[in-house]
């Protein structure tokens, strides 16, 4: 989180490369609100493709796999879940629609965080809209057994006091939404 400490953005060196990065973004803005009203039908499938997408990465990452077509099913509302992983990603792709629909009402909150991970768990029997009771680590394990900590996230008992720290420093660099 060093992002969020005090003057750490500020004494970053800004090259010519990010500056150039900064203001293709400005024009492919602008190109994208034309876009948006000459195409709305492209925009609206390609949305839909990358609701698929970010739906079988994020829950491929917390060990959740589904075979592609029943993801799409799924994500389209066209089939109910059978088990836990898809009552997951069928929460996480209600969360994900909210999100799309209403991100500029959506302040950014740690109790808006843990009203968007309840409703993840939403057809789940497992509760959520808490934050974790246990350390966790993110892992990968190979074919050969060996497994490699990627990441060690906070350990549980600081998880609270850090997404208010995080809420709290995002809002101060950003805008306050929500506070």
């Amino acid at each position: 989180m060093n992002s969020f400490t005090e003057g750490f953005i500020e004494q970053q060196v800004i090259n010519q490369g990010i500056l150039q990065t900064i203001r293709l973004l400005g024009e492919y803005k602008g190109k994208q609100e034309l876009f948006k009203e000459q195409a709305p039908q492209v925009i609206k499938t390609l949305r839909q493709a990358a609701i698929i997408q970010s739906t079988e990465s994020s829950n491929r990452i917390e060990g959740i796999t589904v075979p592609w077509k029943r993801i799409k099913k799924l994500v389209a509302e066209k089939t109910n879940p059978r088990d836990r992983s898809e009552q997951e990603i069928a929460g996480y792709r209600n969360v994900l629609n909210t999100i799309h629909s209403s991100y500029a009402h959506i302040p950014f909150t740690p109790s808006i965080v843990l009203q968007l991970h309840r409703d993840i768990y939403q057809f789940s029997a497992h509760p959520g809209g808490r934050w974790k009771a246990i350390d966790n680590e993110i892992s990968a394990t190979y074919p050969d057994g060996t497994k490699v900590v990627r990441f060690r996230p906070k350990p549980a008992y600081e998880t609270p006091a850090a997404m208010a720290r995080l809420h709290q420093e995002f809002n101060r660099l950003f805008g306050s939404r929500g506070q």
